[in-house]
């Protein structure tokens, strides 16, 4: 085994492979950016290595910069994680003339599988089912439009070399070929410095599987069962979970079957993942083949009791399997949900700022555990524009799906963020979902399921808006008839509990819930108080436990007529962030004065960045005249474009940016007249 390793990535996949590394007793080096200088990435590892600027590409993806910093350190083997350079044939080609070991496949199957194309046309060969479509080197838009009106649409156009749903289009029209092709090209290029793309007919429906493999370099090859992948937004992962729901003994042979002659047909070794597009006949066909480590694979690690980053180290050794085909077994059923900062209710936008405040459900063992939390960012940390805008995973584990699909609602509940918006009441929601919960799975469920999982916004409720008041007495130091954890003030000029020689005391709180100011009054009578808000009033008692950060946090019980609820509060300046089963209420506690010069502005403004980012396109200028829902401009940030388009009808008085320009959020990027 290798004495020091180091792990060319960031975020939760490098934290995953230190915390493996570590168990097994290997020293651990760390390489960061510019922008991670403080990541928890770098104080999870033994050593760490600064590479380059913040963004990828100048920095994560200089395989001559890594290389050395290997060299420099004594590490004798690279693990490149997911993404970045993990599939990149020339990086693992130099690993190994500097006789460093790669901890991966070699070179020449990073090639046969890398490009989606040569892998389609390796299977093709070798007799696996394809989904029609165009795979070859002709990238000439015409006559990729062509194939598209050829195949008929809907059509799937992706990038070649890609993954992740970075480059991926889906293509409804002949009209709109063109631009989504330079969509996608352009978008490839980016992330992977690869802008070819295939073409496919889009399944109606389909569900996407994928098979576990793994190999050594003593002719060993067996499958860890299968995953399904198939709740996805924007072409990307949002929940993964095995084994797949409805599938059958035969059929899962099958395709574990299939997935090995695919990796016995380029010489695989190592961890890689076979992933199939499933139709409800039953019918799967061969979509491409990830020559690395994959986001989800906790929860294959979940249900066979294994480690997979300890067998990629031992296979990368020279070790054998540590396992065959026959001592395999599936125990239980387990969910993996990713925690992104993200808008659900904005197109799944990313969110980037500082978590002031992060919590995570408590976690346990990585294989043999029921509730798992594999994260990169702690309290404190910037989501930054740089990268993918995950927080954590949450994995679970149940005796069946009905028991994993309940951790993980009390999973989610338990995970809280201020300072980003979070994609967990969106995923609570999902598990909660009737078509989620009966197994009714394919790639269009959250499309399909819209209304269900992105309702529109609803006022706070009753008890909501009295756990934040409630919080903010216990700020004050008001001590209700329940025991409070916090403790008042010893010096009685100190107390803020509402004594009067009268012994009746009132407030009123003002909230804003949304647009809507919203008074509630608290008041006491001798010992005992009350709630008064949009309807009766309500006997009011409460008590808190205040966590130790620098956020005036509440974990807070109340009652309200003798009927009890829980809640987490975080008052962050004049915002409260209620927390309550799983979905988050904002409120904001009214300032009269603030309120009064705010509505004194007149400034109209005009189209704003809804995240930092850079113009990677223009379509207009000063003059033209719009219409409603006309694309105006790209920017790219997080590895992904973003279509500006046109509010309304109107003629476009100035455009304030270039292409190439960095912009901030909020920057005003397009005026419009009507």
């Amino acid at each position: 085994m290798f004495d020091t390793l180091l792990i060319a990535n960031r975020g939760e996949i490098a934290c995953r492979v230190a915390a493996t590394a570590r168990r097994l007793g290997i020293r651990t080096v760390a390489v960061y950016s510019d922008a991670d200088a403080g990541a928890r990435h770098v104080a999870a590892c033994d050593m760490a290595v600064h590479i380059g600027g913040p963004e990828p590409r100048a920095s994560y993806l200089l395989g001559d910069v890594i290389l050395q910093a290997a060299r420099d350190t004594g590490a004798q083997a690279i693990h490149p994680g997911y993404g970045f350079l993990s599939e990149n044939e020339a990086f693992a080609q130099a690993a190994a003339k500097a006789g460093i070991a790669f901890v991966g496949p070699p070179a020449s199957a990073i090639a046969a599988m890398g490009s989606k194309s040569a892998a389609k046309a390796l299977m093709e060969k070798a007799g696996v089912p394809l989904v029609p479509g165009y795979h070859g080197d002709n990238q000439d838009p015409e006559f990729l439009k062509s194939q598209a009106d050829d195949m008929g649409y809907p059509v799937l156009i992706k990038a070649s070399a890609g993954g992740g749903g970075k480059g991926m289009r889906v293509v409804e029209t002949s009209d709109a070929f063109l631009n989504a092709l330079a969509s996608c090209q352009r978008e490839a290029a980016s992330s992977f410095g690869d802008d070819r793309v295939l073409i496919e007919r889009y399944l109606q429906k389909p569900r996407h599987i994928e098979i576990q493999v793994f190999a050594d370099t003593h002719g060993n090859c067996v499958y860890l069962f299968e995953r399904d992948c198939s709740v996805q937004r924007r072409h990307q992962k949002v929940i993964e979970e095995a084994p797949a729901p409805g599938m059958t003994p035969e059929r899962r042979q099958a395709m574990g079957e299939a997935a090995v002659a695919a990796a016995r047909a380029v010489g695989y070794v190592g961890a890689g993942t076979v992933e199939f597009i499933a139709e409800p006949d039953g019918k799967f066909y061969f979509m491409e083949m990830n020559t690395r480590l994959q986001v989800e694979h906790p929860v294959t690690e979940m249900i066979t009791g294994h480690d997979l980053v300890e067998w990629q180290l031992r296979v990368a050794a020279g070790q054998p399997l540590p396992a065959r085909q026959e001592d395999l077994r599936i125990e239980g059923h387990a969910i993996e949900a990713r925690i992104y900062a993200e808008n659900p209710d904005k197109g799944f936008l990313p969110s980037i700022g500082t978590l002031a405040y992060l919590e995570l459900p408590p976690h346990t063992a990585f294989t043999n555990g029921d509730v798992r939390v594999d994260g990169g960012v702690r309290m404190g940390d910037t989501i930054t524009p740089y990268y993918d805008p995950m927080i954590a995973k949450l994995i679970v584990r149940g005796a069946d799906r009905d028991q994993a699909r309940a951790r993980m609602i009390q999973a989610l509940a338990h995970t809280h963020a201020v300072g980003v918006q979070t994609n967990a009441a969106f995923l609570t929601r999902l598990m909660q979902d009737a078509a989620f919960a009966q197994g009714d799975l394919d790639t269009g469920l959250i499309e399909r399921r819209r209304d269900t999982l992105l309702p529109p916004a609803t006022p706070a409720d009753t008890t909501d808006l009295a756990l934040a008041t409630a919080a903010v007495l216990v700020r004050q130091g008001q001590v209700s008839s329940f025991r409070s954890a916090v403790k008042p003030a010893t010096d009685p000029w100190g107390l803020h509990d509402g004594w009067r020689l009268s012994g009746h005391y009132q407030q009123t709180v003002q909230w804003l819930d949304g647009d809507v100011l919203r008074d509630w009054i608290v008041a006491r009578k001798g010992q005992a108080w009350t709630l008064v808000g949009d309807g009766p009033s309500h006997a009011f008692s409460w008590r808190a436990h205040a966590t130790a950060n620098p956020n005036l946090v509440y974990g807070l019980r109340i009652a309200l007529d003798g009927h009890e609820s829980t809640g987490t509060v975080v008052l962050q300046g004049d915002k409260a962030y209620v927390f309550r089963e799983g979905r988050t209420q904002l409120l904001g506690l009214h300032d009269p004065l603030a309120h009064a010069l705010d509505g004194q502005s007149d400034h109209a403004g005009g189209l704003t960045a809804p995240m930092p980012g850079k113009i990677i396109s223009i379509a207009v200028q000063a003059g033209n005249s719009v219409s409603k829902g006309q694309a105006l401009l790209v920017m790219e940030a997080m590895k992904m474009e973003h279509t500006i388009s046109a509010p309304t009808d109107g003629k476009v008085e100035e455009v304030f940016y270039n292409v190439g320009d960095q912009v901030v959020e909020g920057a005003e990027l397009v005026s419009i007249v009507a």
